[in-house]
């Protein structure tokens, strides 16, 4: 069997988008649990120079979902300022999980070749869209996914790797 684009990417994005609704779900009855507004979690951060905790669970949003509207586009650059509140978070997670599974596979596949450029202020990176995907959105994804998951760790939410994993494809 060979693997394609939409297996290797929005495949990925579902599986660990359902495990960052879980892990998320699972923080919020943290904080209820103990009391604790969750929203104070919004702007923790793991040290002084990293983005915080609102920001990590934007940009796994932004590196899926939006990654994939992006290579359709042509185009991609990093996400704009977000005040959403820990429920916000948890519905931009959601959202982004919905649409992924709106998308067809051959729509995605059709999309190899395809220039992809990546604009931050003066510097333009040119992709194409399986480069993009693969290189760029999928290491960012996982990379903000992991500290958003270490963020709910570090302030004593009882998670561990299995909710990380999420929903593995185990043969039948």
């Amino acid at each position: 069997m060979a693997v394609t684009l939409y297996d290797s990417s929005v495949g990925c994005f579902l599986q660990t988008l359902g495990a960052v609704e879980g892990f998320l779900a699972k923080g919020l009855a943290h904080c209820k649990e103990k009391n604790v507004d969750p929203n104070e979690i919004v702007e923790t951060r793991l040290f002084s120079d990293m983005l915080p905790f609102r920001f990590q669970v934007v940009a796994v949003a932004h590196h899926s979902a939006g990654a994939l509207a992006g290579a359709k586009a042509g185009a991609f650059a990093p996400p704009g300022p977000s005040t959403a509140d820990y429920a916000g978070l948890q519905k931009m997670v959601s959202d982004a999980k919905a649409s992924l599974e709106q998308l067809k596979p051959a729509d995605v596949n059709a999309l190899e070749g395809k220039d992809v450029v990546f604009s931050v202020r003066d510097l333009k990176l040119p992709f194409k869209a399986e480069g993009f995907l693969m290189t760029f959105s999928l290491p960012n994804f996982h990379f903000h996914a992991t500290t958003a998951y270490d963020i709910l760790r570090s302030k004593g939410v009882p998670i561990g790797k299995r909710d990380y994993m999420g929903r593995m494809k185990l043969a039948n």
